[in-house]
């Protein structure tokens, strides 16, 4: 059984939502009523395709977001996201209403995320080249340090998105879903499955990991 734990909000979760911003979604800006998720599913299982192309429109940078950062590659994301929405559109009439339509999404794009790590594990045990360096978009150039005040930003950004994909992908998947996707412990249940206490043990766990490999970067703010 999982002891409960205390809430560790220690690190500065701001810092990295502020990470997010290059993918976040215009639609959340609009306050006019919309169809739900559910709604919108079930109109595309009755053959309307302009609902697909709301659901795709309201989940694709989000996805894409989530997705990066599990995977730390932006070609490698916008391959995933697309199978992801290739999978709704084939799969829609297996969502059943009993589950949160976000929940299956993300469930789906979770699965092909963790197929491709295990994949980079497989490629790994014939050529250790193949994860050089110079292939990881996120890895901070030395220019990066800069002491000018304007690329600070960008280089703390930099530094969070690789402590992020630094940690291990138990922790990584729910450090992502929970203070980047801002997602509810019982949602991230449900795509992870596994029970809601192991969440919050793993997410309390994450973020006192990426605190302590942070530290550097607090004591300059």
């Amino acid at each position: 059984m999982t002891k409960p734990e205390k809430s560790s909000e220690l690190f500065d979760r701001d810092a990295v939502q502020k990470t997010a911003t290059p993918y976040m979604s215009e639609e959340n800006k609009t306050t006019d009523k919309q169809p739900t998720d559910e709604e919108l599913i079930e109109r595309f299982q009755k053959g309307d395709l302009y609902a697909f192309d709301l659901i795709v429109k309201r989940y694709k940078d989000q996805l894409l977001n989530f997705i990066y950062r599990f995977v730390g590659n932006q070609e490698e994301a916008e391959d995933i996201v697309q199978e992801t929405f290739l999978r709704v559109y084939r799969k829609r009439k297996a969502y059943k209403r009993i589950a949160k339509f976000s929940t299956w999404i993300y469930t789906i794009a979770g699965n092909l995320a963790r197929t491709e790590l295990r994949r980079r594990k497989r490629r790994k045990l014939f050529s250790v080249t193949d994860m050089g360096f110079e292939d990881r978009d996120y890895e901070i150039s030395d220019e990066g340090y800069n002491p000018e005040s304007e690329v600070d930003g960008l280089i703390q950004e930099e530094i969070i998105q690789r402590e992020i994909e630094n940690l291990s992908p138990k922790f990584r998947e729910v450090i992502i879903l929970r203070d980047v996707q801002e997602l509810s412990y019982e949602e991230i249940s449900k795509i992870i499955k596994v029970p809601i206490g192991t969440v919050k043990s793993r997410v309390n766990r994450g973020r006192l990991k990426l605190q302590s490999r942070l530290k550097h970067l607090m004591k300059k703010q």
